[in-house]
């Protein structure tokens, strides 16, 4: 079966089958990668209630070497949300998954240039409260450049010099098992961008492994487990 039409059937069942998918409304078509399980670091599938409201939470994919965030944010995020690529792909998200549609990932890659959570430092990340940066806070924020994103709107860019919203990692979620899956990606992705800027750096760490697929499960850490610091702003 081509995806489009999987993607189209579980759209149209999801009520009963108990899984969401945001939608590929609008002329940009999602992007499939390996169906991969969030797991916690010991490999426990992870579940929607024991992820902490507002938290940062990072895992991998679809590459070995790109990071992810998940929240589960303390409001539903409904969706139907008009988006645009930096070069100027219309796409129409369609919100969480889950309970109260409050779970959501996305590339923690900044599409301005593309800061992202290392194992030193991060500087980017959710932040819950108020701050200079964020104002009053539940947006993502990136203090490398001062780029703001509502998660709650599939990542659209509040204020700051990024050109496009954040890729949003497609999640499905399995309500008879309570098991999360990324499936893909939609939106503008920065990978090739990122693979360039940082191949030095990535070479040095991972070697070759920087580009290999994640596939079957991912491991789902708290970013203060992820990256030793946090630079806020």
């Amino acid at each position: 079966m081509r995806r489009r039409d999987f993607v189209r059937i579980c759209a149209a069942s999801a009520a009963g089958a108990g899984v969401a998918l945001p939608s590929q409304a609008g002329p940009l078509a999602s992007r499939a990668y390996a169906r991969t399980k969030l797991v916690d670091e010991r490999g426990t599938p992870i579940r929607i209630g024991e992820l902490a409201v507002d938290a940062n939470y990072v895992f991998v994919y679809p590459y070995a070497a790109t990071p992810c965030f998940l929240l589960r944010l303390g409001r539903p995020a409904p969706g139907g949300v008009e988006l645009r690529t930096e070069a100027g792909e219309a796409y129409r998200w369609e919100g969480g998954v889950g309970p109260g549609r409050s779970v959501v990932a996305y590339s923690a890659i900044c599409a301005h240039k593309m800061a992202y959570p290392t194992r030193q430092v991060s500087f980017i990340g959710y932040r819950d409260g108020p701050s200079p940066v964020a104002g009053p806070g539940q947006v993502i924020t990136c203090c490398s450049d001062r780029s703001v994103y509502d998660p709650a709107r599939g990542a659209r860019v509040v204020s700051g010099p990024a050109p496009q919203p954040l890729a949003t990692i497609l999640l499905e979620y399995d309500a008879a098992a309570d098991e999360l899956f990324a499936t893909g990606t939609f939106g503008g992705e920065k990978f090739d961008d990122f693979f360039r800027k940082y191949a030095f750096r990535l070479e040095m760490e991972m070697g070759r492994r920087s580009r290999a697929a994640v596939e079957g499960t991912t491991a789902v850490r708290p970013l203060e487990r992820y990256s030793r610091q946090w630079a806020r702003c």
